[in-house]
């Protein structure tokens, strides 16, 4: 078992209630362990968000063990292993180390182990079959540290037995070259063969799943090139029939100072959404942008139409779309028409028009006030009204 000999360190490992569970399955006589993202952001210097265990106690030992020392178990996860201990107001994932029984490429039936290589063998990538304990000294029971170095992202064992056993692992596996990989050395290409011949697979697979793996592929800093390599491998399309990633890598660079909003980049790849679940609040916003992209809207316009916020997205889109630039005074403008108030009411109009045709004459004085970038005023929109 390779043990490093410099430890990792930081607040996350360092947490009271972190330390005192801890301390307390290891009074028992049991084998306690930080496992996967926490291990592997704090060798890459990225930050700790979520703290997960791995442990030979079994759910029901870890519960009666956390709750003796005053801590709160809940079994979010008791089918697999998991029970969620929040101790000092800090929620610990821990799950039992744990072997496949059996998988039908969406779940897996899993018997518990004793033994930390076994747990590690389930794992889908290399990069996340580390741990530490809690001095922070790394065990790396896969020798999987030279990948983590090397920004590879790699399949733990044969990249087609790991995907066999859940096929989202073929989205998991860009999303992490997105987050984690080396954009200058591509994707590790044992694994994006077996993803490219397995992708079929990926029709078992519920939207839910899909949608979330997809969310977080797009709001990496930069997933261009791992959607690029999705296309050609013949996956983006899989779940994005129609999909064209082209206008993706220029969008990442027009929006490197705005926040990275997943569906703004959704919406430059074009394609059906049937494959996804999404929100109604989302799709509206999809439609809005989709359309927004073959507008002549100025930048006002879009603000007024939209909000700030989506029509910040739309301008961006559009320019990544057709190769331009956004106009150089567009964040003003936009907060311009988020703000504007269209200057006629229906009272202007009645009583001399009611029904359809008052609505039908409001919209057109609308667009005639959009289309003057917001510059009409009521008297010169109601001029001949």
């Amino acid at each position: 078992m390779n043990v490093t000999p410099t430890p990792i360190a930081g607040d996350w490992l360092e947490h009271p209630g972190t330390q005192s569970l801890m301390q307390a399955l290891e009074a028992a006589g049991h084998t306690v362990l930080f496992v996967g993202g926490c291990v592997r952001n704090a060798l890459l210097g990225v930050p700790v968000t979520d703290v997960d265990l791995s442990t030979d106690a079994t759910p029901e030992t870890v519960s009666h063990l956390a709750e003796a020392a005053g801590f709160k178990p809940v079994p979010t996860g008791i089918d697999h292993g998991t029970v969620t201990v929040v101790a000092d107001g800090k929620p610990h994932e821990v799950t039992t180390f744990r072997r496949d029984v059996e998988t039908d490429g969406r779940r897996a039936v899993v018997a518990y182990s004793t033994d930390i290589a076994e747990d590690a063998q389930r794992r889908d990538f290399t990069m996340n079959a580390l741990y530490a304990d809690r001095h922070g000294r790394v065990i790396d029971p896969l020798h999987g540290l030279p990948d983590l170095h090397a920004r590879c992202v790699r399949f733990v064992g044969d990249p087609e037995t790991r995907i066999r056993e859940d096929y989202l692992r073929i989205l998991r596996f860009f999303r992490f070259h997105a987050a984690y990989g080396d954009p200058m050395q591509g994707l590790e290409p044992e694994g994006l063969a077996a993803c490219a011949a397995l992708a079929d697979g990926l029709h078992g697979i519920s939207r839910e799943r899909i949608t979330a793996e997809l969310r977080k592929l797009l709001a990496a800093h930069d997933p261009a090139p791992s959607v690029a390599a999705m296309f050609h491998a013949g996956i983006l399309t899989r779940i994005l029939p129609g999909a064209d990633p082209r206008a993706l890598a220029p969008l990442v660079h027009l929006d490197a100072a705005e926040p990275s909003r997943w569906l703004r980049r959704l919406a430059i790849l074009g394609g059906a959404t049937d494959s996804l679940r999404l929100s109604r609040a989302e799709v509206r916003d999809l439609d809005h942008l989709r359309t927004a992209l073959g507008s002549s809207d100025t930048p006002a316009a879009l603000g007024w139409r939209l909000g700030a916020d989506l029509a910040a997205d739309a301008i961006l889109a559009r320019a990544a779309t057709f190769g331009t630039h956004p106009p150089w005074d567009w964040q003003p403008q936009v907060q311009r028409g988020a703000t504007a108030r269209f200057p006629v009411t229906a009272g202007d109009l009645m009583p001399a028009m009611q029904g359809a045709a008052l609505g039908a004459r409001l919209k057109q004085l609308e667009n005639r006030w959009l289309a003057s970038d917001l510059a009409l005023t009521r008297e010169e929109l109601l001029k001949g009204a």
